[in-house]
């Protein structure tokens, strides 16, 4: 067995070199986001009666605990933080631990260099063992920061304990998902395909089982579940850890086995052969484009349709959720620009999507660097097809895409607000506009992701960072109440905040033109440079 480890140090080495950017970068956000938010609960709730009519909001409302999970005490700070993050952490961590464990895997087998490494002193099971490590130290170091800046807040040290285990072995169960799963598929897409999915439909089950009373039981066929199930600040039930750790050890010993019954580049389960000659339909860059984005395009429109029926289910019923705190009104109705209570909902939350919609160009116009650094690009520049031909089939699934997504969603929405109160007719063209104002803002986010593939390839991971602070300056900002010039670096701050404040042609007008010049400059910076 040792000797099957040879190397594990140096692949740990490697893995953390490449990842000196997004690691630090998602532990650093998933770590300190419950601190960060936790001390405006005494603003939102100051007194005892606000906090008891939260609760009871919270128990006579099934859709929230959809969302986030049962509220197992919402009258203190830590037992409210618990409740808003428990679960949304556990599910962010675990994408993040999916996404390592693949890229230093399987991916590294798709493009060959694993291969290579494994011709030297590197034993079988280090490639696996070091992304393992990775993953799972990402997860505790964002769990344990998490702790301790609950702890540095005031907060209870038993229940911020509590809660960092729990994010962090939620991470650990899905470092192990991602180990059978990379096992499994033939390619890096399908093993992360296969890894959101099962994360996904966890998360249906656990939402189904928190929203039920009826089968309630389903909650514990849910990892994403147990992370709030310890219920931190609320009684801590420190056995349920157990139920990770186990699942987590399992799991990995499972990718162990499998890795042990495949040979190198190959999946469990082989891929379907293709036909001997390309159909007609795949001699264009955009029908290529098609083939290579479709999956992902098909899933994250799947996506934003459930999520938008979601939250169309929730926007009536806000008013029980925040409770009679005038303070929390306040502030929500500032975060989203109106002021009805309702319609503030709607604005934040088409926001909210749009800005989960630019995570999905981000990954398709960065699918343009992966198909360069797999030297599949070259072949086709080879022949007659040019640089910004096959620059515009990828293009078009990134704006499009997110375009696509952002009406999906704004529709899913429009349509079930509409039908919970009765007026559908005036309720989806309100709702699908606000929805589709947003777009602007998303063009930003892919232009910035374009200019940096073509200026500045060697940093593409850097669009991650960039989406990032925007996405954090516009959901916390106004929250820790930062300067105003500060939060209109992000794109998302300009976007007028329909359906009830004015509609403003503008900064719309001004975010596309931001989003042109940086597309443009990003075309124009691939035509100069060299391929690779």
């Amino acid at each position: 067995m040792s000797g099957n480890l040879t190397g594990t140090g140096a692949l740990i080495r490697l893995a953390l070199r490449r990842d000196r950017i997004v690691l630090p970068l998602w532990v650093l956000v998933l770590g300190l986001i419950p601190a960060a938010t936790a001390g405006a609960y005494e603003t939102l709730y100051p007194t005892l009666a606000d906090r008891q009519s939260l609760a009871t909001g919270m128990a006579a409302n099934p859709s929230m605990n959809l969302l986030y999970g049962p509220a197992f005490d919402v009258t203190t700070a830590g037992g409210f933080t618990a409740w808003r993050y428990a679960t949304m952490l556990a599910v962010f961590v675990g994408l993040a631990a999916i996404f390592t464990v693949t890229r230093h895997t399987r991916a590294e087998e798709d493009t060959g260099r694993l291969e290579l490494l494994a011709s030297a002193v590197v034993g079988r099971y280090a490639a696996l063992t070091a992304a393992i490590a990775v993953a799972a130290g990402g997860s505790l170091g964002a769990g344990l920061l998490s702790a301790v800046g609950m702890i540095g807040a005031g907060m209870p040290t038993a229940g911020s304990v509590a809660f960092g285990l729990g994010t962090a072995l939620a991470g650990w169960v899905f470092t192990g998902v991602a180990a059978v799963a990379v096992q499994l598929a033939e390619y890096s897409r399908t093993a992360n395909g296969i890894g959101s999915a099962t994360l996904g439909a966890l998360f249906l089950v656990r939402g189904i089982g928190d929203s039920s009373s009826d089968v309630s039981w389903l909650s514990w066929g849910s990892p994403i579940a147990w992370a709030s199930q310890v219920r931190p600040f609320a009684g801590e039930r420190w056995w349920v850890l157990a139920l990770s750790l186990v699942t987590a050890v399992v799991l990995a010993g499972a990718g162990y086995v499998l890795l042990s019954r495949r040979d190198l580049g190959m999946g469990i389960i082989p891929a379907k052969p293709g036909p001997a000659a390309a159909a007609p339909s795949l001699r264009t860059p955009l029908a290529l484009a098609w083939r290579l984005h479709r999956g992902s395009l098909i899933g994250w429109t799947v996506g934003f349709a459930v999520m938008g029926s979601l939250f169309g289910t929730l926007a009536s019923g806000i008013g029980d959720v925040i409770g009679d705190s005038e303070q929390a009104r306040q502030i929500f109705e500032r975060m989203g620009g109106a002021q009805s209570l309702v319609d503030a909902f709607v604005s934040a939350t088409a926001g909210i999507l749009a800005m989960i919609a630019s995570l999905y160009g981000v990954q398709a116009a960065l699918r343009m660097r992966s198909e360069e650094v797999s030297f599949r690009v070259e072949p086709l520049l080879s022949t007659q097809v040019s640089r910004l031909r096959w620059m515009a089939g990828h293009l078009g699934f990134a704006l499009l895409g997110t375009t696509l997504l952002v009406a999906v969603a704004g529709a899913g929405m429009g349509l079930l607000h509409g039908v919970r109160v009765g007026d559908v007719a005036g309720q989806l063209p309100d709702v699908l506009l606000a929805s589709l104002a947003q777009l602007p803002a998303v063009w930003v986010v892919v232009g910035v992701t374009v200019a940096i593939f073509g200026l500045v390839p060697a940093f593409s991971g850097a669009a991650w960072a960039v989406t990032a602070g925007f996405m954090l300056l516009t959901l916390f900002g106004p929250v820790v109440q930062l300067s105003q010039w500060v939060l209109d670096i992000s794109p998302f701050t300009h976007i007028p905040r329909l359906p009830m404040a004015e509609f403003s042609a503008t900064p719309l007008v001004v975010l596309c033109g931001i989003a042109l010049v940086a597309v443009a400059a990003g075309l124009a910076g691939f035509r100069r440079r060299d391929v690779g």
